[in-house]
């Protein structure tokens, strides 16, 4: 039996050429190559005859860019913050800060330590809620860092007694400077450096105020601090350079020389160094010529703790400083003085 299977035609390729009724030869034509010398100037024809306009997104982002607006034209900007103050366009760089924060940016610069607990009697009328505001803001800005230090046991209390302390940080320094808001020659410290003794520095601030109101009551003005830090080095900078000068020279003699210098006293042939000299201006008297300059003045103070023994105190008082302590302290310095009762009288209360 035979099948018939029908057979289908080839088709053809696209592109070929072929007859019809052909022996079915295929002639295929095959596109010849672009010259790539052609297509670059065709290229470069187009784009010099397509001039586009600039695309919207880029024409926006120039037109967005900030001017120079005059400053007779210039506007404050409201803060969000009801506390702070109006932020001028112009000012857009660094930090709009409160009177109170600048007050206190000065005052843990000079001190190197504050309390807390000073900061809020002396700046914020006794008010905690806006120290604490801004101490916030001003931690989160970078410019301070408050701890709590422990303070010694005296006997009496069972528990740890602790208070907060302010300091201010590289960041907060370099901004105090940068504001010139201090009294020229005035010493700006960041850090807390010692903090085995931050208990006696953080007192030495409420001494200030103590003295300071008292040199302000008789005419004082301009009040600059320099804190022991600042007065050990220039009188170790000078007992060097003394020393270098004449290598055979007493040394004794040196310390009476540089001692008389810096108005410092000198106790059983030691050079005694206040916790902190105020230094202020005077009222010019009377008849006093204007070419001459303003009289100037000093008061050294120093605070004196149950840390001190009985020979330091001794030193201090014949030093002639202004000697403050707290009612904690006093009961235990008592203790070590008692066969001199005179020294007391000349400890002022913190």
């Amino acid at each position: 039996m035979r099948l018939d299977i029908p057979h289908e035609q080839p088709r053809r390729r696209e592109g070929s050429d072929t007859a019809s009724g052909s022996s079915g030869d295929r002639n295929v034509t095959r596109k010849p190559p672009e010259n790539p010398i052609l297509h670059r100037l065709k290229s470069l024809e187009d784009r010099s005859a397509d001039r586009r306009p600039p695309r919207p997104e880029a024409a926006r982002k120039r037109a967005e860019q900030p001017r120079d607006v005059p400053r007779q034209r210039r506007r404050p900007v409201a803060s969000p913050d009801p506390r702070r103050p109006a932020r001028s366009i112009g000012n857009i760089v660094g930090l709009e800060l409160r009177p109170e924060e600048k007050q206190l940016l000065r005052e843990a610069g000079r001190f190197r330590v504050v309390r807390t607990a000073d900061l809020r009697e002396t700046l914020y009328n006794g008010k905690a809620r806006p120290l604490e505001n801004d101490l916030r803001y001003l931690r989160d800005k970078g410019l301070v860092e408050t701890t709590h230090v422990n303070l010694r046991r005296d006997g009496q209390r069972r528990t740890i007694e602790r208070v907060e302390v302010v300091t201010l940080t590289k960041d907060g320094r370099r901004l105090l400077l940068k504001q010139g808001d201090l009294p020229k020659d005035q010493w700006v410290y960041a850090g807390l450096v010692k903090p085995r003794e931050a208990e006696h520095d953080s007192q030495i601030y409420r001494a200030y105020q103590k003295e300071a109101e008292r040199i302000e009551g008789r005419g004082g003005s301009n009040l600059r601090v320099r804190l022991d830090f600042e007065i050990k080095s220039d009188v170790q900078k000078a007992i060097y350079a003394e020393r270098k000068a004449d290598p055979k020279r007493d040394m004794a003699e040196i310390k009476e020389e540089v001692a008389e210098r810096f108005e410092l006293p000198l106790v059983d042939g030691k050079i005694q160094i206040p916790d902190a000299r105020i230094d202020y201006d005077l009222p010019r008297q009377e008849g006093q010529d204007a070419s001459q300059g303003s009289r100037t003045g000093h008061e050294d103070i120093e605070v004196l703790t149950a840390a001190y023994h009985a020979g330091h105190l001794r030193a201090k008082a014949q030093a002639g400083f202004r000697n403050y302590a707290s009612a904690s302290d006093r009961a235990s310095l008592t203790a070590k003085i008692e066969d001199d009762h005179g020294l007391m009288e000349d400890i002022l209360d913190l």
